[in-house]
């Protein structure tokens, strides 16, 4: 009987600390929730493929990085002004996007 009541406090523990430890994910800086680092991450990587086949922006040359709720931060360099928006037109088409931050510098 002792052994019964050792497992199953051991067995609640486990549970409540795994469950702590689910509830409290997050990452850290802005405390996003995992499903929303995640979700960020396939944003990010969705703009970086559009601007890859997109034939008028140079992907090597632009950052990009989503912040909160689909806010997209792009960085880095363009050849020139209409690159530049051309990259903010391409990132604002990607499903998931709800804001664009355009920081590119042109830099012929």
């Amino acid at each position: 009987m002792k052994k019964s009541i050792t497992r199953a406090l051991m067995t609640a523990a486990f549970a409540g600390a795994t469950l702590g430890l689910l509830a409290g994910c997050s990452v850290a800086r802005k405390q996003e929730t995992v499903g929303e680092y995640i979700d960020g991450s396939a944003v990010t990587t969705a703009v970086k493929a559009q601007l890859a086949n997109d034939p008028a922006t140079s992907a090597a040359a632009i950052h990009v990085k989503t912040i909160d709720g689909g806010v997209v931060q792009l960085s880095g360099f363009a050849k020139s002004q209409a690159e530049k928006n051309r990259a903010g037109e391409v990132a604002r088409s990607v499903k998931g996007v709800t804001e664009v931050r355009n920081s590119l510098i042109v830099k012929p």
